[in-house]
């Protein structure tokens, strides 16, 4: 008589079957976390602006059974609501968002006009509150939810010139705290990840400014960046994914509230 074989257990990766949707998910920061969430078994929605950027992350992910993308300008609550319908119609209820879209902005308070100001809430803040809102009844109903708001360093403190964004990102961090408190109980945390200069088309289109602006080189443009991060360097898009899918990985539920600074100790 022979000994059955046994077979180890399978082991299902953290976030198996949890539902993700990242907005600004066609590039920089968006797509290191879509891909972070990924590798621990989640299945990801990635919302953008350009269904040509969507279409050239979803190739360049190459995880058709899991990624979904579908675009959105998050300016707009009801394109917001469109596209997270079509996402539970993918993969069902969402149970995990991170508000990644964003937009900066620069200009001396003096040349801060209407439109500017607007632009920067309309992105940063605005949208925001529609995506959030938009989710937060799976969640609740689910029992358990992980919301996750990149704001920025500029959430926290002030930085000259960009009084607009500083202003949508503080907002943000404002709204993170006030509604972990809100749904404290509920299984749903909220917590934000404030990146410094990340290393992204954002980071360039701000060395592009100061060189535009002032009689500095791109190289003097970069360095002045720089001096912010203690160890001298660009903040990896991964690093700040990485932080994101902690605060989604079971362990987490007491991390609430919270300002996550992922900047090589600047704050």
């Amino acid at each position: 008589m022979t000994r059955a074989t046994r077979r180890p257990p399978t082991t299902q990766p953290p976030l198996h079957g949890r539902h993700a949707v990242v907005t600004g998910g066609g590039r920089g920061i968006g797509i290191a976390i879509a891909r972070v969430l990924l590798s621990h078994g989640a299945r990801v929605t990635i919302v953008g602006r350009d269904p040509k950027t969507l279409r050239s992350t979803e190739k360049q992910i190459g995880a058709p059974e899991s990624l979904f993308a579908t675009p959105a300008d998050v300016t707009d609550s009801d394109s917001v609501s469109r596209a997270l319908n079509d996402a539970r119609s993918r993969f069902g209820a969402i149970t995990i968002l991170v508000n990644n879209a964003g937009q900066a902005g620069s200009a001396a308070i003096r040349r801060t006009d209407v439109s500017l100001w607007r632009r920067m809430m309309a992105v940063n803040l605005d949208g925001t509150y529609y995506a959030t809102s938009a989710v937060v009844a799976d969640m609740v109903a689910s029992g358990w939810g992980r919301l996750v708001n990149i704001a920025s360093t500029a959430g926290l403190v002030g930085y000259p010139y960009t009084t607009a964004y500083c202003a949508a990102k503080h907002g943000v961090v404002g709204f993170t705290r006030s509604l972990a408190i809100e749904l404290a109980t509920s299984g749903v945390t909220v917590n934000a990840v404030c990146p410094g200069f990340t290393d992204t088309d954002m980071a360039k289109a701000a060395v592009a400014t100061i060189v535009a602006k002032t009689a500095r080189t791109p190289e003097q443009a970069t360095a002045e960046l720089l001096s912010h991060n203690p160890q001298g360097r660009f903040v990896r898009p991964e690093e700040v994914a990485n932080a994101v899918v902690w605060l989604c990985l079971p362990g987490s539920d007491a991390i609430n509230g919270q300002t996550i600074v992922v900047a090589g100790g600047e704050i």
